[in-house]
């Protein structure tokens, strides 16, 4: 068994064909919608048999039976479709059924989540490895950290705005993101600061201290329905209604994988960003 040590994570790259000099594994599965865009854009979407419920991009994906979401996994559902090798973004779960399918002896390689330009290139290694293309995969990653590090040059130097993302909005209560998220890295690539830094992961908000926090922008994704209410609610619910954002109706909606996928795209999505944030064409 083979384990490489990726920003402090234990990947399991055990029975892998580079290590053991094994026939790639034809049937792959992947879980998460960054780590399927990878797999489409190393070019071996053709060996993948099944994706996970959050895998929507390309389009072709769509295709694949899904075995459900990437955290709330069934393992009869993952092992109906024989997979050869299980491509999976950290956080997959549950851990039970994580558990279970080490047990089947089914390959079983964690990608990393990273929200840096460093993250996205070791996340495309650790899945061009596991595949069995790393020159591949260290092309795609060097491409990819490049174009992240031109869209993030487009940050202003002074005069950021102040971004709040809102998770939703169910029972009119703002479940909203601080430190070490997915948005708070994407905000800071695109040249915008974080409004709530008083904690890690998302918590619903006071609504004294989504006032308090004062953004000029709110951010979200574009999922609507009940987690997502449409600006014209947004901007007047009282936590929001006192904010500069309500105050100038900025809201900023975008596909949630695009936003917060860290894949291959995510250079385009810095650029779409930044550009939405200061109005730049």
């Amino acid at each position: 068994m083979l384990t490489r040590r990726t920003f402090g994570l234990a990947v399991t790259t055990a029975c892998l064909a580079p290590a053991l000099g094994r026939a790639a594994p034809s049937r792959v599965l992947s879980i998460g919608g960054a780590v399927t865009e990878t797999v489409y854009a190393l070019g071996e979407g053709h060996r993948l048999v099944a994706r996970d419920t959050t895998s929507t991009f390309p389009a072709e994906a769509n295709d694949l039976p899904d075995v459900g979401y990437a955290r709330a996994l069934a393992p009869e559902g993952v092992l109906s479709v024989n997979p050869e090798l299980i491509l999976a973004e950290e956080g997959a779960g549950p851990a039970e059924t994580i558990d279970i399918l080490r047990a089947a002896a089914i390959p079983f390689v964690i990608a990393p989540d990273g929200y840096t330009g460093a993250g996205v290139a070791e996340k495309i290694r650790v899945v061009g490895d596991a595949l069995g293309v790393p020159d591949r995969a260290e092309a795609l990653a060097a491409t990819v950290t490049e174009d992240i590090a031109a869209a993030q040059a487009l940050a202003p130097e002074t005069g950021r705005k102040r971004v709040l993302f809102v998770l939703s909005t169910q029972g009119g209560r703002i479940l909203a993101s601080g430190t070490d998220t997915a948005a708070d890295g994407m905000i800071a690539l695109a040249g915008g600061t974080n409004a709530i830094t008083g904690f890690t992961g998302y918590k619903q908000l006071s609504d004294e201290a989504v006032a308090a926090a004062a953004p000029d922008v709110i951010l979200m994704m574009d999922r609507g329905g009940d987690h997502g209410a449409p600006d014209e609610v947004l901007l007047r619910m009282p936590a929001i209604l006192p904010t500069p954002a309500a105050r100038d109706g900025a809201v900023i909606r975008m596909n949630g994988l695009y936003l917060l996928g860290f894949g291959p795209r995510t250079g385009q999505a810095v650029r779409d960003l930044n550009a939405a944030l200061y109005q730049q064409t």
